[in-house]
């Protein structure tokens, strides 16, 4: 594993550069309560520029982790309210005719910021849905014939509830395999709720200092990106993404017929970089089959399509995948 770059060098940089991403978390402890494995797994998407779904009933803190985040940077923030009736151009903007000119403008819409918040997202329609999914793929947006470019860093952090199905849209495949981790919110424990009980009780207003800069991001991710991955760390990833395909020749016979289709290549790379952003902020300079499995459930949980077989043995894919990682042969 030490074998490479120099891992005590490395270390002391990661180390240097971690300790802005922990005053990030502790300011945002003075707002969130608990939800540490989400919150973690925000900042890892904004380490590593993938999208985040977030899946849970309301009123668990969804919103206000993302609109937290965005106080604590100083970078763009808009919230989109998905809507039924909302349109594509509520969500990239329109063409304006100026009288004065006589020609047709470009007015750009919410989607132009740093950060976006895409609150209940599958309530919103086919189309609105593809051309998000075109801001999220090829960080562009199509206004008219003209193109424009996204802001860097462009990071889409949605919400959905996972109960309420009445008006909702499924998401289409194609976008779910667009966001990086599919984060499952849970319930806080019985003294983190008495806590948040405690603090927000009054509703008064924490007051937030502004911490982490876009270009403090840019440069976190470029330290992120130095976090050394040894090979068989490589072989062991490519061998869960590939036993979610064909689990009968990893072994898993009993699962093959559970599995409609497995997990596609961009898995694989995602896997690799959301490990290397958790053993970041482990303030480790190298990746640990610890950290793939760590993240690994939020990476594959819905990119593994289950079978009808599956859902009659009332297995979901949480559970498919958690067999892969219990029977691949650790490094």
């Amino acid at each position: 594993m030490q074998s490479g770059p120099d891992i005590s060098a490395l270390t002391t940089r990661i180390q240097q550069e971690t300790q802005l991403v922990e005053r990030v978390l502790g300011e945002m402890d003075r707002v969130i309560v608990g939800q540490r494995p989400m919150v973690e797994r925000i900042m890892i998407g904004l380490l590593c520029g993938g999208h985040i779904l977030l899946e849970g009933v309301p009123g668990l803190a969804k919103t206000l982790t993302v609109s937290t985040l965005a106080r604590i940077i100083q970078a763009t923030f808009h919230r989109i309210q998905f809507t039924p009736d909302l349109l594509p151009a509520d969500l990239t903007g329109t063409l304006i005719y100026e009288q004065r000119s006589g020609d047709f403008v470009a007015r750009k819409g919410p989607i132009f910021a740093n950060l976006i918040l895409a609150d209940e997202i599958n309530r919103a329609p086919a189309k609105v849905q593809s051309a998000l999914l075109e801001a999220m793929q090829e960080r562009q947006v199509t206004i008219g014939e003209d193109s424009f470019t996204l802001d860097d860093p462009f990071l889409v952090m949605a919400t959905q509830n996972p109960i309420e199905q009445e008006g909702t849209y499924p998401l289409p495949e194609a976008q779910v395999d667009r966001f990086m981790l599919k984060v499952k919110v849970d319930y806080p424990t019985r003294d983190e709720e008495r806590q948040i009980l405690e603090r927000m009780m009054d509703g008064a207003e924490v007051d937030l200092s502004p911490i982490m800069s876009v270009d403090d991001i840019l440069r976190l991710r470029a330290a992120v990106r130095l976090v050394y991955t040894d090979d068989k760390i490589k072989d062991y990833i490519v061998d869960l993404v590939q036993a979610t395909r064909d689990p009968e020749k990893a072994g898993l016979k009993d699962l093959a017929p559970l599995i409609e289709y497995g997990a596609s290549p961009r898995a694989t790379l995602f896997l690799a970089r959301a490990a290397r952003a958790h053993a970041f902020l482990r303030r480790r300079a190298y990746v640990t089959p610890e950290d793939v499995k760590a993240i690994g459930l939020d990476v594959l949980r819905h990119r593994v399509a289950i079978s009808y077989e599956a859902e009659a043995e009332q297995m979901d894919a949480d559970q498919i995948v958690e067999r892969l990682f219990d029977h691949i042969e650790v490094p």
